[in-house]
């Protein structure tokens, strides 16, 4: 990894719940609905969630879509390629009924659109970027983000440091989180970016994240926003280590969970 210069560091309000850790439906409610769709986000907040995680790209003529994957055949049996093809094509994919008849004509939205949509949840925005980091991926979330006056309410997450230090640059009031999966040195990774980023938060794998772990990062001024916790009995373990958030495909039993453990 590259080394840069820091970023100035700022004391960016950060989205919470008092006495307790956000839900969010990761993909929305991706369990019982077709992940990173409207009918899923929408699913997610009916279940309780405070909001949901999601996946942006650029697609092939610049405008941010939300999507995980680089392509859609997994979700549409399409060989359409994101980064590759227009909004135009990509949006006339059927998104959802590989999960049901009753998810027939979603499509895959915009970040504008959601953000508009649902103007009081709060939404972790993933930026995705194959090969080289897509800086201008970073410059267009910033701005899309700022445009819809959402950015007290977002959080903008990244596996790649280079990615998440161009959006640092570009946006350092809007909260954002590095994400660390289970790895080689994962700990000289995680140390080395979120210092020279200076992020608020790191979003490490639920497997990560022990007790000692816990009180290191709280330690050090970090939130910590774990992914992707389906046991109830997990999420209320991670509730009582002092989680910011917990982010779930089944939302509505996380929200349950963290019911029993905090009491809110």
């Amino acid at each position: 990894m590259t080394a840069s210069p820091p970023v100035t560091s700022t004391r960016e309000p950060f989205p919470s719940a008092e006495g307790r850790p956000l839900v969010l439906g990761h993909r929305g409610a991706s369990a019982e609905a077709p992940e990173n769709t409207m009918a899923a986000f929408r699913l997610a907040l009916d279940q309780g969630a405070d909001g949901f995680e999601l996946d942006v790209r650029r697609c092939g003529s610049g405008e941010l879509v939300v999507a995980h994957d680089e392509d859609a055949l997994r979700i549409a049996g399409s060989p359409l390629r994101v980064a590759h093809d227009s909004l135009a094509r990509l949006r006339g994919l059927d998104v959802g009924v590989w999960r049901g008849e009753r998810f027939r004509g979603e499509r895959i939205p915009r970040l504008e659109e959601v953000l508009e949509a649902f103007p009081s949840a709060v939404v972790n925005v993933e930026m995705k970027s194959a090969g080289r980091p897509d800086l201008a991926l970073a410059r267009e979330v910033a701005r899309v983000v700022r445009a819809a006056r959402a950015g007290p309410r977002v959080v903008v997450s990244s596996f790649a440091c280079a990615l998440l230090a161009a959006f640092r640059r570009l946006a350092p009031e809007i909260p954002s989180g590095f994400l660390v999966a289970p790895g080689r040195a994962w700990r000289l990774r995680a140390a080395l970016c979120t210092r020279l980023l200076r992020t608020p938060a790191i979003h490490p794998a639920r497997a990560l994240v022990t007790a000692d772990q816990a009180r290191a990062w709280q330690a050090s001024g970090l939130r910590f926003l774990v992914w992707t916790v389906d046991d109830p009995a997990e999420v209320e373990r991670l509730a009582r280590l002092g989680a910011a958030a917990v982010i779930s495909n089944r939302p509505g039993l996380a929200r349950e969970a963290v019911r029993r453990a905090s009491g809110r």
